[in-house]
C-alpha cells in the first residue's frame, strides 16, 4: 500500500472553491482510499491506496467534481518521491535564509509541483521571468522557487503556470510538514 499526498490546486483561496477538510477526507474515505488525513485548510491530503498514480489522481478528482461540483487539478506525489524533492533541494540553506532576509512580506521559498515533468522549450518560457529577486530551478517534475518579496508580486511565481501544465504551488514549511507527516506513517509513529 502506497502512502500518497494528494495537493489540491485552488481550493478554499478568496471565497471560491470550497471544501471543508472533514467532508474531503469523508468523500475520499468513501472512495476507498484509508487512512486519509488533511494538513490545513488549502487542500493537502495524505492517505494510502493500492491504486497507482494515474488511476488515484483521476478518483479524487471525480469524486470532488461529483460532491462539490467544481473541476479542480490533483497533483500526487508518494511519500519517497516528497522525500525525494526534500533531499534533492538546489538551494542551499545559506541561499534560503538570505532570500528570507531580504523578504519582509511572507515566504520566500516555495515549490510547484508539475502532474507531467515539463519539456525543455516549457522550461525557456520562464528565462524572461528570472532575475536576482526571482530564481527557479526545475527538476524533474519541480519547479523549486526562491523569492526575494512576496510571491503575489512575483511575476515569475505568476508565471510558472506556463509550464508543465498541471500544476500547484506549496511552501517549503508546507512541504517539509507533509514529508514528516507521510513519513511517520512509514514508522508506525
Amino acid at each position: 500500500m502506497a502512502v500518497y499526498l494528494a495537493l489540491l490546486r485552488g481550493i478554499n483561496v478568496g471565497g471560491k472553491n470550497k471544501i471543508k477538510m472533514a467532508e474531503l477526507r469523508q468523500v475520499l474515505e468513501e472512495a476507498g482510499l484509508t487512512r486519509v488525513e488533511t494538513y490545513i485548510q488549502s487542500g493537502n491530503v495524505i492517505f494510502e491506496s493500492e491504486d497507482g498514480e494515474e488511476a488515484v489522481k483521476r478518483k479524487v478528482e471525480d469524486q470532488i467534481l461529483e460532491r462539490f461540483g467544481f473541476s479542480i487539478s490533483v497533483i500526487l506525489r508518494t511519500w519517497g518521491q516528497v522525500e525525494e524533492i526534500i533531499k534533492n533541494c538546489p538551494y542551499t540553506e545559506r541561499e534560503r535564509k538570505e532570500a528570507e532576509a531580504l523578504n519582509t512580506e511572507g515566504e520566500s521559498f516555495y515549490v510547484c509541483l508539475f502532474h507531467q515533468s515539463p519539456s525543455e522549450e516549457e522550461k525557456k518560457r520562464l528565462a524572461p521571468f528570472v532575475s536576482e529577486l526571482d530564481d527557479c530551478r526545475i527538476q524533474g517534475r519541480e519547479a523549486y522557487l526562491l523569492l526575494c518579496h512576496s510571491i503575489r508580486n512575483s511575476r515569475l511565481a505568476d508565471k510558472v503556470y506556463l509550464v508543465g501544465g498541471q500544476a500547484t504551488v506549496r511552501n517549503w514549511k508546507t512541504m517539509e510538514k507533509l514529508y514528516s507527516l507521510a513519513g511517520a506513517r512509514l514508522s508506525g509513529t
